[in-house]
């Protein structure tokens, strides 16, 4: 399913990008076939080399290590790349995703790079998406706020184990139990499929843990609406304490959610309610240019700590 209107993904200016600020490539996978892909350069970065990207090739990449866009991301020490998850269905053309990207480079315009990508059976990845096979094309790529958690838990589990900088998780569910009975798209409950056999608060929960037992750290930011009409705000509170309780010795209860945040000397993430901001439209909202700014400044101190010592 695609839902871009006859558009061509291979053609990003279609979708309000410059020439050549989108690069269309596949990403191979273990699995059967490849995944279709975007390369999306900041602002600040493309205008900086704007003359030698007017005049490379465009469109389609079949080697995307051949492109300029390519070459500035392997070249800058400081480019920070962020992986765009999706949601369950579409491309990556579809509807708000193309704000959602420019959201995400506009906190840091000349570093903040964006890899977006169309999983198994979506846009022009081809396949049938099963849980195995999106495991293993998630490896390299992911979607969703369910399958973000997965592959960051599965990471978490490798010898040695790996950490990412951070993870933003935006309108997440519990789970299918707690979704199903509160869902709705224009007063139907929709066929979730494949994500349907996955727990985010027992993943989120076991991610934490994993880190903690590793002593690697762990940011998590979860950011929702009070107006979100398709999966209700309350879902959030509920993960959140999950993550919480998972970084504890003893249980904790949700009622003790805020007092022992409160008390922690170690910081335990975010979560942040917003009056306004819908289902879709949040992600290309300046709340989320913010939360990733937050989230590599969090990484860079860390580091900065870690060479001072």
């Amino acid at each position: 399913m695609q839902m871009t209107w006859f558009k061509d993904l291979n053609v990003p200016e279609i979708f309000g990008f410059l020439h050549n600020q989108v690069t269309p490539f596949e990403i191979p996978s273990s699995g059967i076939g490849s995944i279709y892909a975007w390369h999306i350069l900041p602002t600040g970065t493309y205008r900086r080399y704007e003359q030698d990207l007017q005049q490379d090739a465009s469109e389609f990449a079949l080697d995307v290590t051949t492109r300029k866009s390519f070459s500035v991301l392997q070249k800058d020490p400081e480019a920070l790349l962020i992986v765009h998850f999706h949601g369950a269905g579409g491309s990556v053309g579809s509807g708000y995703r193309c704000p959602n990207y420019r959201a995400l480079c506009a906190g840091h315009p000349d570093k903040i790079h964006v890899l977006a990508f169309d999983y198994r059976g979506s846009g022009r990845s081809k396949g049938v998406p099963t849980e195995r096979s999106v495991i293993v094309d998630a490896i390299s790529v992911s979607l969703g706020t369910a399958v973000n958690i997965a592959i960051a838990e599965h990471y978490s589990h490798q010898k040695p184990p790996v950490s990412f900088v951070g993870h933003v998780l935006t309108v997440p569910f519990v789970d299918v139990p707690t979704l199903v009975s509160t869902y709705s798209v224009a007063g139907t409950v929709p066929i979730l499929g494949l994500v349907a056999k996955w727990s985010t608060r027992d993943r989120i929960a076991s991610y934490v843990k994993n880190n903690e037992a590793n002593k690697m750290p762990c940011q998590i930011t979860i950011i929702h609406a009070e107006d979100d009409y398709d999966i209700p705000w309350t879902h959030t509170p509920q993960l959140f304490w999950h993550a919480v309780d998972a970084s504890q010795a003893g249980e904790i209860a949700f009622e003790e959610l805020g007092e022992v945040k409160a008390k922690s000397k170690v910081d335990l993430g975010y979560a942040e309610i917003l009056k306004y901001g819908l289902h879709d439209v949040i992600m290309g909202n300046p709340i989320i240019s913010l939360t990733v700014l937050r989230v590599f400044e969090v990484h860079a101190g860390r580091a900065s700590s870690l060479c001072n010592n």
